[in-house]
């Protein structure tokens, strides 16, 4: 992960070389190139020709980090059907959760952004979850995936035990219930309509049924799961979110 001492560079002022050599500290990462870094923690209010901004990095990081979680959950959660992947994956990539772990690295310490940005109390969700991206870029770029994808799990590996245990203690069917039972005093019912595969791999497929209309349909091992996914599916087509 350590490469060679890069930082000793002509064209880097010795105040920046203390900030970059602290970021570096923080995220655990030491860089071959240095101005991989430089331009990762380079603002566009701060873009000039000789000094490019980190909108392509951000750019590059967002697709490798999709692709990184993406592998790292499909391995991670092997049992777990592509509809709790992609929720799962949706919420640890968020704006919210990169600009937390963003200000956890200190990040917004080392950026560098324009006075204009600055004259603020604290620097945006956004602008924090995309120096998140543009150092995950950086990396890339000064060694490859693999330091990429280290660096990826090393820091969001928490988000992810932390989203799966919410989506777990979320209970689907009783806030269904709750909310059509306060509609109009109706409540919910599940069908199974198909049961499959041998006794240690079973898969089933489960509706929710309001009356005589499908209200959403789920998957899962057990009718358990399969209920809560229904139940889960059904919020989400009745615009329902299970937070509020």
């Amino acid at each position: 992960m350590v490469g060679p001492r890069g930082f000793e560079h002509e064209h880097i002022a010795p105040v920046d070389l203390q900030r970059l050599e602290a970021c570096e500290k923080r995220i655990g990462y030491r860089f071959r190139d240095p101005n991989h870094l430089v331009q990762a923690l380079t603002h566009s209010s701060l873009k000039t020709i000789d000094n490019p901004c980190n909108e392509r990095m951000e750019f590059l990081g967002d697709s490798v980090l999709g692709m990184v979680m993406t592998e790292f959950l499909f391995n991670f959660f092997p049992d777990r059907p592509e509809g709790e992947l992609t929720q799962i994956k949706s919420a640890v990539v968020s704006t919210n959760t990169l600009a937390e772990e963003s200000q956890r690295l200190g990040l917004d310490e080392a950026y560098a952004v324009g006075k204009g940005v600055t004259s603020r109390r604290k620097l945006p969700n956004s602008l924090m979850a995309n120096v998140f991206e543009a150092v995950i870029a950086a990396i890339y770029l000064d060694s490859g995936i693999e330091e990429a994808k280290e660096f990826i799990i090393r820091n969001l590996y928490h988000q992810v035990l932390a989203v799966n245990q919410k989506e777990h203690s979320v209970n689907y069917k009783s806030i269904l219930q709750q909310y059509l039972q306060r509609d109009d005093g109706s409540t919910p019912n599940y069908r199974v309509i198909s049961e499959t595969g041998p006794d240690h791999a079973k898969e089933f497929v489960v509706q929710a049924m309001l009356k005589r209309e499908v209200l959403g349909t789920g998957q899962g091992n057990t009718k358990k799961e399969a209920e809560q996914e229904a139940a889960r599916l059904s919020l989400e087509q009745l615009g329902i979110d299970p937070a509020d």
